[in-house]
């Protein structure tokens, strides 16, 4: 399998005692990696790390083979994402939005654009104004940015916050279909059980700024009835907490 991203020793600390501690990880091409922790656990430090947004105290996150650290532009040069808020600009419509972005992609067209709008369920609104939007429609928008320029690796935070019931069916479907058909990788964080179940084919359990555990979803779900009972095992396990997700 071929690495896509690589996670070494990642540690950052806070002054509220808050943070991340050794952190290793390994995702590979086509993986739909769910990051999986409760509010708190470390999921956005990680990945503003990776995003270069946070400098790390100590450790390394390699995509595609570039140090973000070191190599920081040619790391994040096939990667898009979308990390906590999706950002927008209010009086420019759905599509102008999107058509700035594109100016820093040559080959990306008003066809693509369209593209992107129609796999998150946003062409309809693609002449409306993000300020009149929901916090669902703002999310769909940002996400269609997130994989607009067609990226090798997307990375998400909590992409699916805001969105009703048939949003999180839509962009569970875009996820699954980008993995299979484009050999997209992601790496998506979230503190949903049910829906990192239903989307993700590997698993990675943080706690407490700490890695727990790795495991394929397949395997979770031949050995535990669901993805709450096996994160729930493993908190106890660990002997962080008893019997609760939150």
């Amino acid at each position: 399998m071929e690495n896509v991203i690589e996670i070494k020793n990642l540690t950052k600390s806070y002054a509220n005692g808050r943070g991340i501690s050794d952190i290793n990880l390994d995702i590979y091409k086509g993986d739909i990696f769910g990051f999986l922790g409760p509010n708190g656990a470390g999921k956005t430090t990680a990945m503003k790390i990776m995003t270069g947004l946070v400098w790390p105290d100590r450790g390394d996150v390699k995509i595609l083979g570039y140090s973000v650290t070191e190599q920081y532009e040619k790391a994040m040069a096939k990667v898009g994402c979308l990390i906590e808020t999706a950002e927008s600009y209010h009086f420019l419509s759905a599509f102008d939005n999107l058509k700035q972005l594109a100016r820093y992609y040559p080959e990306i067209d008003d066809s693509r654009i369209d593209e992107v709008l129609e796999i998150t369920g946003m062409l309809k609104f693609k002449n409306e104004k993000p300020k009149k939007f929901s916090l669902g429609m703002k999310q769909r928008l940002g996400l269609a940015a997130a994989v607009l320029s067609r990226p090798q690796v997307v990375i998400l935070d909590e992409p699916l916050n805001g969105l009703d019931v048939e949003g999180m069916i839509d962009i569970r479907k875009m996820i699954k279909h980008l993995a299979e058909n484009e050999e997209t990788t992601f790496f998506i964080s979230s503190h949903l059980i049910h829906d990192v179940e239903l989307t993700c084919n590997r698993i990675g359990v943080i706690y407490n700024g700490k890695i727990l555990n790795v495991e394929s979803t397949n395997t979770i779900l031949k050995n535990y009835a669901t993805l709450e009972n096996y994160f729930v095992s493993e908190v106890e396990r660990n002997g962080r907490v008893s019997g609760s997700t939150s």
